[in-house]
């Protein structure tokens, strides 16, 4: 259930913002809070993230969220995982793109002789 797309994403935004809250964090990652909260504990339980209570402004327990030094390891890790996979995808679109276009130039010239 948890993706290295989900890891990486989640790891990249509690990185650069440690007090988001569970809901908020899911929100921004388009999932829900049962799914965010199933992968911040799976984070916890594998050591790659910390989690600290702190008082917020409306004196309530809240979290912040540090990746552990062997979190930051692992997001390095899925960082170059996750930026081959999109080179590849973006190769592969950029490719049929060409093709696309190749095929609409060819329809045009066939059109050149005015639909007859």
């Amino acid at each position: 259930m948890l993706t290295d797309e989900v890891r990486y994403r989640l790891m990249r935004l509690l990185e650069a913002n440690p007090r988001l809250s569970q809901r908020d964090a899911a929100r921004e990652l388009g999932i829900s809070l049962g799914k965010l909260n199933f992968c911040v504990r799976a984070l916890v339980r594998k050591g790659l993230l910390k989690a600290t209570r702190f008082k917020n402004s409306r004196n309530k327990a809240a979290y912040m969220y540090l990746l552990t030094p062997r979190g930051i390891e692992e997001k390095a890790v899925l960082t170059v995982r996750f930026l081959q996979l999109r080179i590849r995808e973006y190769e592969a679109l950029r490719e049929e793109i060409e093709q696309i276009r190749r095929e609409a130039e060819s329809l045009r010239a066939g059109d050149s002789t005015g639909g007859r």
